[in-house]
């Protein structure tokens, strides 16, 4: 693939720090809004969190069945290593142990963003169709309708949304 075709298309690169490579994204020169909304070129964070509290708890209390451990399992694992970040120009979800893997993608990439709830509203899941067609899941989030709002509004004042859900 030659520079001129990354330079045509969002990339979404994911690696692992401890592999000693970095992870990039970039959005294409042509088709990103970057620092023409005024904002400056500053990143500001709009929500930065992990799993709710609640998907753990409620979890914790189903594991005692030896039948929802598995589920436990996932929950536990939700709940210390994954982190989510949505900034005015990006996605970021940082996993592992150490938080060295970490998955970042533009605005500019997101063609859909649909909400699942969860728990009678409380928290839900996000699911993010890129242009690869590649769907990025997030579970359990806090505030999950505002945050998948919020996406959005930022993909769509990209240009790379795709109708509404």
């Amino acid at each position: 693939m030659g520079a001129s075709a990354l330079s045509n298309t969002a990339c979404l690169r994911r690696s692992a720090r401890a592999s000693g490579r970095l992870v990039v994204a970039r959005a294409a020169a042509s088709g990103g809004v970057g620092a023409a909304d005024g904002s400056g070129g500053a990143e500001t964070v709009f929500f930065d969190g992990g799993a709710h509290y609640g998907d753990l708890v409620a979890n914790l209390l189903l594991g005692l069945t030896l039948l929802w451990l598995p589920l436990t399992l996932a929950a536990v694992s939700r709940a210390f290593i994954l982190r989510y970040r949505f900034t005015s120009r990006r996605v970021t979800v940082i996993s592992g142990l150490s938080g060295a893997d970490r998955t970042d993608f533009p605005y500019s990439s997101v063609t859909s963003v649909v909400v699942v709830p969860r728990f009678i509203g409380e928290w839900g899941d996000i699911v993010i169709t890129l242009k690869d067609g590649t769907k990025v899941d997030l579970r359990s989030v806090p505030r999950f309708r505002e945050v998948a709002d919020y996406c959005r509004s930022m993909a769509a004042a990209e240009g790379s949304l795709s109708g509404s859900p």
